[in-house]
């Protein structure tokens, strides 16, 4: 059973997150340190330089022969059930809109596994609950992230190609509405080829891969990474988590309102965050077979905060940043008594 000193050692890990954030947004708002260039060019430096090395040094750390390969099945169960709910909604509701989609699929999908997971999966229960989460989080880094980025580019693409196309034709007075197939065809090729570029581009799109190569080798042939390449990924990506907030604290500073987004959005965010994300979980694990312990941490895991990193991305690519930043922050800090929520309700129905 979760006690006290449980919950004070994830507070504890909670903590230093809202430090960052404060420091950040008094930088900006009381010691006017940073303008708006220097908060996008620190976002960026997060964005392609420390997560991709905090996702490198993290995997590298994992015993891939060890793994939960049934509770794996039911994340990808869970996201592919989000995905096509989110397809659905985009294609045949009025209101349904790409860019909200890539909004809706990172709340209910990326979650802070590693700052408050892992604590607290510990304290529920054990090595086996953090194992779990510490999967998850691969599962994240290595898929779930990477279909959000090319989710990112292929609307970053479309925006660029339609506003080129808007000002041509205004530019040659084109009356034409009608578009053959083989323009649309011609479309999503030049779309494809740009989204597979930036992606080439990213090292946030194979910083996991890389890490989890090395893992299999490492553990299959007991092998030590060299200690100047340890110390060299290692500078960076200790700045992870800290760098993250200290950006979401520049941002909130920069904003007319401490919080902009609105009182519905911001509930969405959670239901989205604490219901619909466990939900689908549990719906992947019952497929599966998974039961007992494994099954109450899927579900509890996929209730965890909302990602840190889920806001850098959001930011870099300008979409709905003010959403994300209040997930995280308000998510985070409402989260604790919410999983001890699902812990005791866990505990005695299943």
């Amino acid at each position: 059973m979760i006690g006290w000193e449980d919950i004070y050692k994830v507070l504890a890990a909670m903590f230093p997150l809202y430090t960052a954030l404060i420091l950040g947004y008094g930088s900006v708002k009381w010691w006017h340190m940073f303008n708006s260039d220097h908060c996008d060019a620190i976002n960026r430096l997060s964005c392609y330089f420390i997560m991709p090395l905090f996702t490198f040094d993290f995997t590298t750390r994992i015993n891939p022969y060890k793994m939960n390969y049934r509770f794996l099945a039911a994340d990808v169960i869970s996201k592919a059930i989000i995905l096509l709910a989110i397809l659905l909604w985009a294609n045949f509701t009025k209101k349904g809109n790409y860019a909200w989609s890539i909004t809706c699929f990172s709340l209910s999908s990326l979650n802070n596994a590693l700052v408050v997971g892992v604590p607290l999966m510990e304290a529920m229960y054990g090595p086996l609950g953090e194992n779990i989460v510490i999967q998850s989080s691969i599962l994240q880094f290595m898929l779930w992230i990477m279909v959000l980025l090319m989710m990112f580019e292929f609307q970053s693409a479309k925006r660029s190609l339609d506003s080129g196309a808007s000002s041509l034709e205004s530019a040659t007075n084109c009356e034409s509405t009608n578009v053959d197939d083989k323009s649309k065809q011609t479309s999503l090729l030049v779309i494809a080829k740009i989204v597979g570029l930036k992606l080439a581009k990213n090292p946030n799109s194979y910083a996991c891969s890389l890490g989890l190569i090395w893992a299999l080798i490492s553990n299959r042939w007991n092998l030590e990474m060299p200690i100047i390449m340890e110390g060299s990924v290692h500078i960076m990506s200790r700045a992870g988590a800290g760098i993250s907030m200290l950006c979401m604290g520049l941002f909130m500073a920069m904003q007319d309102r401490m919080i902009e987004c609105s009182a519905k959005l911001a509930v969405v965010a959670m239901i989205l965050r604490f219901i619909v994300a466990p939900v689908t979980v549990a719906i992947g694990s019952f497929v599966v077979g998974l039961r007992g312990d494994v099954l109450h941490v899927a579900i509890i895991q996929a209730a965890l905060p909302q990602a840190i990193g889920s806001f850098v991305f959001a930011k870099e690519y300008g979409l709905h940043a003010n959403l994300l930043s209040t997930a995280v922050i308000f998510g985070t800090l409402v989260s604790i008594p919410l999983l001890i929520a699902y812990y005791v309700v866990l505990n005695i129905l299943l």
